[in-house]
């Protein structure tokens, strides 16, 4: 419910060469020089053993000029800290599930399940509501906010996805309490592929604009798409994410994992789309060639350095329902509770902008 605001710097170079302090003065002194240890303890203290008296030790002696030092600096590994800045709070009375920052670099939007705030980076302890879906009542509160992002370019437009197969495109130069929006981007269901699952499969848990600014990425449960501004009744690429569970969501539906959440994310080129399934995998799909490769974020313990490394391993090109070791792994016909703690690994991801690097965040075993 709480946002902040954090400054990373990246360091090179670490001061050394301080004074000690009195502590140390007295500690070094009393070791490395017993016999002035000896002439500095109190009369007083010989004659009662069970007295500690350390008020003459604990008084910092400099021998010489010599033993002051001038602080300098060396050179070290790189480092980064992250300090907070701003603290954004009063403003969301659910759990935060999504935050952009906008194009002019001076606001920013939150979202949590009802409500989306626009906020002044300058101002922390006020926000502007300018979208608000909750009902009086909660138990009539039946499609939820998922994600929200500010438009790449455009800073007055953003889009945010509600339940089911739903992306809205809001202008706020319309509307300041943006109820009315600018566009939907909704596949029509088919009557005849409909089951008990579809809604839930079907709900949208991420949304992201592509850098160009023409395309929005939209990732539910089974596929992530790609819709065209120009073209928002369907989309313009489908890409299949793990169909392989389709066969298996009623175990799903009991083990709650049906409602898991997934990411989205864009490459800088807008070529690469990224997504992540289950065991700390993730996939990238080629726009242009069409190709799937299956990547694992993992952090090999006492052989690896402290950073986790990304090793790909490839799709077999055809039907995706065969191809990749996730597919191999998770190919039982029931998923158990051991299987089911397995599968909620990748908690997230993106990309690093200007830089063919990944952030992925996921739990180890």
């Amino acid at each position: 419910r709480t946002t902040k605001l954090w400054r990373n710097t990246e360091r090179h170079k670490r001061a050394t060469g301080y004074n000690p302090t009195p502590d140390q003065l007295s500690s070094s002194n009393s070791l490395d020089d017993p016999i002035s240890f000896n002439n500095h303890i109190p009369e007083s203290t010989n004659s009662h053993p069970n007295r500690t008296d350390n008020s003459r030790i604990n008084t910092p002696r400099f021998c010489s000029p010599a033993d002051l030092r001038v602080t300098h600096f060396e050179d070290t590994e790189p480092t980064v800290e992250a300090n907070p800045r701003r603290i954004f709070t009063s403003a969301h009375a659910d759990l935060i599930n999504s935050l952009s920052v906008n194009s002019d670099q001076e606001t920013f939007l939150s979202a949590d399940d009802s409500r989306i705030n626009l906020w002044n980076s300058q101002i922390t302890d006020q926000s502007f509501n300018i979208l608000d879906i909750k009902p009086n009542n909660m138990e009539d509160l039946s499609k939820v906010i998922t994600a929200a992002q500010f438009h790449p370019s455009a800073c007055s437009m953003f889009v945010y996805s509600r339940g089911k197969v739903t992306a809205r495109l809001c202008d706020m130069r319309q509307r300041a309490l943006c109820d009315k929006h600018a566009a939907t981007f909704e596949e029509t269901d088919d009557p005849r592929g409909r089951t008990f699952f579809s809604e839930v499969i079907n709900s949208l848990t991420d949304v992201s604009f592509s850098h160009s600014g023409h395309y929005i990425l939209t990732r539910d449960y089974l596929t992530v798409k790609v819709w065209d501004f120009n073209m928002p009744y369907e989309p313009v690429e489908t890409h299949l994410v793990h169909e392989y569970l389709r066969t298996k969501l009623c175990s799903l539906y009991e083990n709650d994992c049906i409602f898991d959440k997934f990411e989205c994310q864009w490459s800088p080129d807008d070529r690469y789309i990224m997504t992540g399934p289950y065991s700390n995998h993730f996939c990238v799909f080629d726009r242009y060639s069409n190709h799937e490769v299956l990547l694992e974020a993992s952090r090999e313990a006492m052989e690896s350095p402290p950073v986790g490394r990304i090793r790909p391993r490839k799709l077999e090109n055809g039907d995706s329902s065969k191809a990749g070791i996730l597919v191999m792994d998770m190919q039982d016909t029931e998923v158990d509770e051991e299987q089911n703690a397995k599968m909620r690994d990748l908690t997230g991801l993106n990309r690093v902008d200007g830089a063919g690097d990944i952030a992925a965040a996921a739990t180890t075993a």
